[in-house]
């Protein structure tokens, strides 16, 4: 077998509809568009979401809510997770991105106090729990808000 033997499998394959190239081929005249209205002239047709003048769907629906602009994002990572991490480590974004706890692009990190914490640690994180804190630091470890 040769590049120029190589065929597609039968079936496979058909030619494009040529519309509009006369009555014999059954897609002359108005080539399947119908006649007249928006639909059947040349670049022709309702937008997204148009529903003939009707009030659309997403407009009838009440809005909801609000949206902040300035709303900070945090990782959230809990103290049951830092049990990896030796004695009198550091944890940092860096450690916690190595041990793959932080993923994407946070504008913090946030320690929360779900679990327990055994070995003394040194973490700096954006922000922290006040119970969480007090854990580390009963634990004999610091935290350092940076």
């Amino acid at each position: 077998m040769r590049l120029d033997d190589l065929s597609p499998a039968p079936g496979s394959r058909h030619s494009k509809k040529r519309v509009g190239r006369g009555p014999g081929s059954g897609w002359g005249k108005t080539a399947g568009r119908g006649s007249k209205g928006q639909k059947s002239r040349a670049g022709g047709n309702v937008k997204p979401g148009f529903e003939g003048g009707q009030m659309p769907l997403t407009r009838r629906i009440p809005k909801r809510g609000f949206t902040n602009l300035t709303k900070k994002t945090y990782a959230v990572v809990n103290l049951r997770d830092l049990v990896n991490f030796a004695a009198d480590s550091v944890v940092d974004e860096e450690a916690l991105r190595q041990a793959g706890l932080v993923k994407g692009q946070p504008e913090g990190i946030k320690l929360l106090a779900q679990g327990e914490v055994t070995v003394p640690l040194t973490v700096r994180v954006k922000a922290v729990s006040a119970q969480a804190r007090t854990r580390i630091e009963a634990a004999g470890g610091r935290v350092e808000v940076v």
